[in-house]
């Protein structure tokens, strides 16, 4: 198990840097998948995520990737919100959440596949409004489900930027690293104090993670982003598929 675990923080920490995303929604049903407890699976990624978004961040913030008006919109907006959905998964079962993290994945590949960087215009409508407002609601959208499924949010915030604020692709992805950051600081406390945190798991994933979720941004930096998002989406058909067979 612990060199499936290391293997797997490897691998989630260059996905996460290559596009844009915190990684602990793909790495929850991974985890899982080589015998980690579900609700350990569930909130094991988020604290190795801060410093492996962080190390993320970096190349785009060096690249002017980063929107950082946008950032702090969304930290504001969705912190709060984040510490609320984590409070609530003391009434939700671990396998749920897990079932659920699978959907969210397969449902978002098959929209990025589909779209790519056309806006999606019935989530635009329904958070309608000035660039603001939408703003702010997209950060209390990331932040209830980023502490509700223990992740930092990364796999929604990039494609929300795209699509309802229509920002570039790579201000897009930096964005979502930073915000992400801050995003799974509130739910890792939350789930600590709730003991669903197992620290020696944090520890192998967030070593492996970190060092390759930078390697994964300075690659994304040098190739065609819309490329890399179609892959990504890809990927996330694939994987949430492969994981709600199972």
């Amino acid at each position: 198990m612990w060199l499936g675990i290391l293997c797997i923080g490897a691998g989630v920490g260059f996905t996460a840097g290559l596009f844009g995303k915190g990684g602990s929604a793909i790495a929850t049903p991974l985890l899982h998948l080589v015998g980690v407890p579900a609700l350990v699976a569930v909130a094991a990624p988020l604290p190795a995520t801060i410093p492996s978004t962080v190390a993320a961040a970096r190349p785009y913030w060096r690249a002017d990737a980063i929107d950082w008006r946008l950032v702090r919109i969304s930290v504001v907006a969705g912190a709060p919100a984040a510490v609320v959905g984590a409070v609530l998964t003391r009434w939700v079962d671990g396998s749920a959440l897990v079932r659920v993290t699978d959907a969210l994945i397969a449902i978002i590949g098959v929209r990025l596949l589909l779209t790519g960087r056309r806006p999606a215009p019935t989530v635009a409508k329904a958070i309608a409004g000035d660039p603001l407002r939408r703003s702010i609601a997209v950060g209390i959208v990331v932040g209830i489900t980023s502490g509700l499924l223990a992740n930092s949010g990364g796999f929604l915030l990039a494609p929300l930027y795209l699509s309802v604020l229509h920002r570039p692709i790579r201000t897009a992805f930096g964005s979502s690293l930073a915000v992400a950051a801050v995003l799974a600081v509130p739910g890792t406390i939350v789930h600590a104090a709730l003991g669903h945190i197992d620290w020696k798991i944090v520890l192998l994933f967030g070593v492996a993670a970190v060092p390759l979720s930078a390697l994964g941004a300075r690659v994304a930096l040098r190739v065609e982003p819309s490329r890399l998002e179609r892959g990504y989406g890809a990927v996330l058909v694939l994987l949430g598929g492969a994981f709600l067979l199972s």
